[in-house]
């Protein structure tokens, strides 16, 4: 786990409900290119080894992957529409593979 999730408090972030959310079509077309399962999506927003919230009314959902070489999975969600509008999902880079594996 990187040094910066770590002592990273979930407390007072509301889970979402998948059940409710808007997917943007950019979202499902994300999905489609870059071959990211929907089973990874559910983990990561309910099971989030980080949870960023930005200024922009966004919330991004941070959770390595085992099955796709330990990568880390973003996925950003608009926390300001009613319902939660998922906005785009992406591996991302800058977090590394295993760079941060024990």
């Amino acid at each position: 786990m990187p040094e910066s999730f770590k002592g990273l408090s979930k407390r007072g972030k509301r889970a979402i409900n998948l059940n409710i959310m808007e997917f943007t079509k950019h979202f499902e077309k994300m999905l489609e290119e870059r071959l990211i399962r929907r089973d990874w999506i559910d983990k990561t927003i309910h099971h989030a080894d980080k949870i960023e919230d930005r200024q922009d009314g966004t919330r991004h959902y941070i959770k390595q992957i085992n099955e796709y070489v330990n990568r880390w999975l973003r996925v950003v969600v608009n926390i300001r529409t009613n319902p939660n509008r998922a906005i785009t999902a992406f591996f991302d880079r800058r977090l590394g593979r295993n760079k941060y594996e024990n």
